[in-house]
């Protein structure tokens, strides 16, 4: 069958017109319900960026996706909350890609919240597993492929193993609450500096703390 096999990318490669330079996409659940939740840093962090670089999050219903497009570095970047809810995210990424041209995966950062990692705690890497994480999952088999630029936001381990779902949808107590706040804030700093100045600099800067 004609174009069996093609991925996301290879699709950018056709678009016509100017292509973003890089797409930035933070996983979460839509809906009131769950602001504030662990599962849901990934969207606060394209929210911070979006209102530090002036910008408003607007619907892009055939992208299903909440999206902005903000100039950090002198470069376009797109910002996006995909609304397919978290399990769904790669449905949402895959029609972003080719929709503003992305054609290297180094292009797109995905941020999202990590168990693996403590409450705090902040990772950039390119590529690797997704550690159970279902919207990483999701997004992996819809690109095809697992390599991409993705900033980890530590959200600490449940009580009970196999408390992992709740633990995610629910909203921290106070202490945690705030040290998350903090985390979101550095995230946005590890993006702005992936775009400006390449991952492997992220990941000198944030790896090492």
């Amino acid at each position: 069958m004609a174009g069996a096999g093609r991925t996301p990318f290879d699709r950018a490669a056709e678009r016509r017109g100017t292509a973003a330079d890089h797409l930035v996409v933070g996983l979460g659940n839509p809906g009131d319900r769950y602001v504030g939740t662990r599962h849901n840093v990934g969207f606060e962090t394209i929210g911070l960026l979006a209102e530090r670089h002036g910008a408003k999050l607007s619907a892009a219903k055939r992208e299903q996706a909440l999206v902005a497009e903000v100039t950090i570095g002198g470069r376009r970047v797109v910002l996006a909350q995909p609304t397919t809810y978290m399990n769904l995210s790669g449905e949402s990424v895959a029609r972003l890609v080719p929709r503003y041209g992305i054609t290297d995966p180094r292009d797109l950062t995905v941020v999202h919240d990590e168990m693996d990692l403590p409450v705090g705690r902040l990772k950039v890497k390119f590529g690797g597993g997704a550690a159970g994480n279902k919207g990483i999952q999701s997004i992996d088999r819809h690109l095809h492929t697992p390599d991409y630029v993705r900033v980890r936001i530590g959200v600490g381990k449940p009580p009970h193993p196999r408390a992992g779902a709740d633990y995610v949808l629910k909203r921290p107590p106070a202490a945690e609450r705030g040290e998350l706040d903090v985390v979101v804030q550095e995230a946005a700093d590890a993006v702005e500096l992936i775009i400006g100045e390449g991952v492997a600099e992220a990941m000198s800067r944030f790896n090492r703390r």
